[in-house]
């Protein structure tokens, strides 16, 4: 006999058990895996930090836990969005889901680019990037992770599928806007950058409209071109669907697993990069790979630039402190006369310094630190060029500049391997934890009546197609948003009904996460500004 529940228009619909297979494996391979990561991760982790003098064991392992916490409970919402439908579609069972999509959240991770984790850091005050191992970049790092942590654990808890990246860019703006707040009038490069955080929201706030309209607009189409009955039926019982849809649907919670992991991964990788650089900075401040020679190509590269800069130099021009120029370039985001000759003086005293040194390896530990932010604040300015075209150029010049902005990306902005598979062994312990809660919401509590087998497909596909597109051009998008939104669009497209208290609570939380982060974060920054 099937249970059955009623919701708020009173329909009584079946109540979906979730279909289980024995655990036992489950739990072995699971933690086989594990165990195995962490074997790795300490062995590379430990051959990096060979170059450090001194190493702060347990600041490190307290930064570290705590960034891999948020990715562990990013796991928890994330994750259980894309298992929710082959549930709830008796395409796998519950533990097999988890296992999968973990598995494709974890080649996601390492085949990632990395340009959303770098994407998600340009939010945050260059200043704090440039003093990441000072007090204030500890007091950044603590109070963005806590303040993500608590409130995705709060809607966890309410069961309510609310964003980590969302989360995550509250968190951002609020760090940015307490270090505005307490720092020296005009101070340059102390707050957010509003230009970045536009972009960001703009790709929050319409991929869940695209979600809602596309996937429900796919299901009508479906309709149109397979005219199979069996795709739009609820599942009967526990039964699996026909062989063709099960593979439809796999295919599917697989692509939206990958895309999850190559996209929202991303941001707790990015988050450790930026302790590893503060905690242990000679192993991490630069690209230390030895294939290719980062360095070489990066002095090569300057080289080439300087030349180019020179020719857009009006003579009789001349100033007193390069770096304060193009830092004031980088706060204001503008360029004048003056900032092209300080940029130019920047990169010769910059490349001059490197200029003794074949490799990384053979710079000293106290040099690491200062050319990393040296290089870093001449990325940021040359994003005044080559993305805004501030200062005008030829298509040739601007070619070259376009070069060696990517040799200092390349040199400042990496990601170990180990990196990725911390991040990615977090997410899927996340999801096997605290999968059940989300994956509720989304099989049961959105629609009025069963999740059908076109429903769950339309959901993932549109899914998985939209955080593909927003990884390749490098922004961060909402799984949660993006899936839980097509699966609305997909009830009402159906005429299937929506329930409208789920749906404003869904909307209230997204709605309150950006203010309730940003007011976490900034309330912690000024209290961890004291601890440390």
């Amino acid at each position: 006999m099937v249970d059955v529940v009623s919701n708020e228009a009173g329909v009584l619909k079946p109540e979906h058990p979730i279909k289980s297979s024995n655990t036992k494996w489950f739990f072995l391979v699971f933690g086989a895996i594990i165990f195995a990561g962490i074997i790795y991760i300490g062995y590379a982790l430990s051959q990096d930090l060979v170059v450090e003098k001194s190493v702060p064991w347990v600041l490190l392992g307290i930064a570290l836990l705590i960034a891999l916490g948020f990715e562990f409970v990013n796991g928890f919402h994330d994750t259980a969005n894309a298992v929710a439908t082959v549930i709830y579609t008796n395409s796998l069972p519950a533990e097999v889901a988890v296992m999968w999509s973990g598995l494709f959240n974890f080649i996601g991770v390492l085949t990632s680019s990395g340009a959303v984790a770098f994407g998600i850091l340009t939010l945050l005050p260059v200043e704090l990037i440039l003093q990441v191992g000072s007090s204030a970049g500890f007091a950044m790092v603590f109070a963005l992770l806590v303040a993500a942590i608590l409130w995705n654990l709060g809607t966890w808890f309410l069961g309510l599928p609310a964003s980590s990246s969302h989360t995550m860019i509250g968190s951002i703006i609020g760090v940015g806007l307490a270090n505005q707040f307490i720092a020296p009038a005009g101070s340059a490069t102390s707050g957010v950058d509003w230009s970045q955080a536009s972009n960001v929201g703009m790709a929050l706030l319409i991929s869940p409209v695209i979600g809602f309209v596309v996937a429900g607009l796919l299901l009508l189409a479906m309709k149109v071109i397979i005219r199979n009955k069996e795709l739009y039926e609820a599942p009967k019982g526990n039964q699996p669907p026909p062989t063709w849809i099960r593979g439809l649907l796999i295919a599917t919670c697989t692509g939206v697993s990958f895309a999850h992991g190559s996209n929202d991964g991303q941001k707790g990788m990015g988050l450790i990069m930026l302790i590893l650089i503060g905690v242990v900075p000679t192993a991490y401040a630069l690209n230390r790979a030895p294939i290719p020679n980062h360095l070489e190509a990066y002095k090569t590269a300057s080289v080439a630039v300087e030349q180019v800069l020179a020719g857009y130099v009006k003579p009789g021009i001349t100033v007193e402190d390069p770096q304060a120029v193009v830092s004031e370039a980088v706060r204001t985001r503008t360029w004048n006369d003056q900032t092209t000759v300080g940029m130019l003086d920047f990169i010769r005293q910059t490349t001059a310094a490197l200029e003794p040194y074949p490799a990384v390896d053979n710079m000293p530990t106290d040099l690491v630190s200062n050319m990393r932010n040296n290089i870093y604040l001449i990325g940021e300015a040359l994003k005044l060029i080559d993305k805004r075209h501030l200062l005008a150029m030829t298509d040739a010049d601007l070619a070259i500049v376009t070069t060696y902005h990517k040799t200092v990306d390349e040199a400042t902005k990496f990601i170990p391997l180990w990196v990725k598979i911390a991040v990615a062994l977090a997410l899927g312990l996340g999801t096997m934890v605290g999968w059940k809660r989300i994956v509720v919401t989304v099989g049961e509590k959105i629609g009025k009546s069963h999740l059908t087998y076109g429903q769950g497909a339309s959901a993932e596909f549109v899914a998985m197609a939209t955080i593909g597109a927003a990884d390749h051009l490098g922004l961060p998008v909402s799984t949660t948003h993006v899936l839980s939104s097509g699966v609305a669009g997909t009830m009402a497209a159906n005429g299937s009904g929506v329930q409208w208290s789920t749906v404003r609570s869904l909307l209230l939380a997204w709605v309150l996460t950006l203010p309730a982060s940003i007011a976490l974060s900034f309330t912690l920054f000024l209290v961890f500004r004291q601890v440390f």
